[in-house]
């Protein structure tokens, strides 16, 4: 039986939400099958809310990865939020995710009064990270969660709490089975082997500042911003010799930050291009010439006029 065909056939959005750093990107992409959102050990990476759908015989599950809900201090951190919340009003269901390893601060308690603010939704919490405690401090988290939920959201508390690991793949096929559960019956909303509606640009975009944070100081992950100017094929080529031209600017707030990625005489600037490279030739599936250029863009992250210049 065919998707389109069947009664039971169920389909929908679903966002991943929990403070800066809290694994949703990575139980993004693990659910996935695929990198379609880009992770780093540096909180509030994610910049765009990247669609990744899970394809099933049953069921198909868009997921919506978000920036990190946090208290904002700038400009870019309002819009960020803004961001969130007009996701959070669209979905059909919420996973918050909540690291195993951390214990439950006033982020998460503000991140469980905003969702409980929404009315009704349903909300699963995953626990992330499990692979990185023991089965007594899980133990622990679980019922820190679970009373989490019930502070704020009476005596049911959340839909379901799912521990979950998504560097060693434990219980990720569970975590998709929940969230389908509180999807609507409808037949699929995309085609059959599409992984992300985001634009080529965009995930191209991505994955050159994934490799430029790779690594680099604290101050680094707000203060970046990647622009793609333009993906062209080269002139001149045979078809069996394809070669694409990618032109991207790396933007950063003050030349002490340029200094930072572009390295000792351009040799970090050359390992970020080297990493990038690799992750944008498997996405366009093509030999590509990545040439990066690193600009100051002053204070951009508090400069209404530069945020919209640079995608925000």
């Amino acid at each position: 039986m065919t998707p389109g065909n069947n009664p039971d056939y169920r389909a929908g959005f679903s966002v991943l939400v929990g403070r800066p750093n809290a694994g949703k990107s990575t139980l993004t992409n693990a659910l996935v099958g695929h990198k379609v959102a880009i992770t780093s050990a540096k909180p509030q990476t994610t910049r765009h809310t990247i669609r990744g759908i899970v394809h099933r015989e049953d069921a198909q599950l868009i997921l919506v990865d978000t920036p990190g809900l946090h208290r904002p201090r700038t400009l870019l951190g309002q819009r960020l939020n803004d961001l969130v919340a007009d996701t959070l009003a669209e979905v059909d269901a919420i996973g918050f995710c909540l690291p195993a390893n951390e214990k439950i601060g006033p982020g998460d308690t503000y991140i469980a009064n905003q969702l409980a603010a929404l009315g009704g939704k349903p909300i699963v919490a995953f626990v992330t990270k499990t692979d990185l405690v023991s089965r007594a401090a899980l133990g622990e988290q679980l019922l820190a969660v679970s009373k989490l939920g019930v502070d704020v959201l009476g005596a049911d508390g959340w839909t379901d709490i799912v521990p979950v690991s998504a560097a060693d793949g434990y219980q990720v096929d569970t975590a998709a089975d929940v969230l389908i559960q509180q999807m609507p019956k409808s037949p699929p909303l995309y085609p059959d082997g599409e992984l992300t509606d985001e634009p080529e640009m965009v995930m191209v975009a991505e994955l050159v500042r994934e490799a430029a944070l790779e690594g680099v100081r604290d101050e680094l992950p707000h203060s970046l911003a990647v622009v793609v100017e333009e993906i062209v094929p080269r002139e001149g080529r045979d078809e069996n010799h394809q070669l694409l031209d990618v032109r991207v600017n790396l933007f950063v707030e003050r030349s002490s930050q340029k200094a930072i990625i572009i390295g000792r005489g351009g040799a970090r600037l050359r390992e970020v291009g080297t990493a990038a490279r690799k992750g944008i030739e498997a996405l366009l599936g093509t030999k590509i010439y990545l040439d990066l250029h690193v600009k100051i863009a002053k204070d951009w992250q508090r400069d209404p006029k530069q945020l919209v210049r640079l995608g925000f």
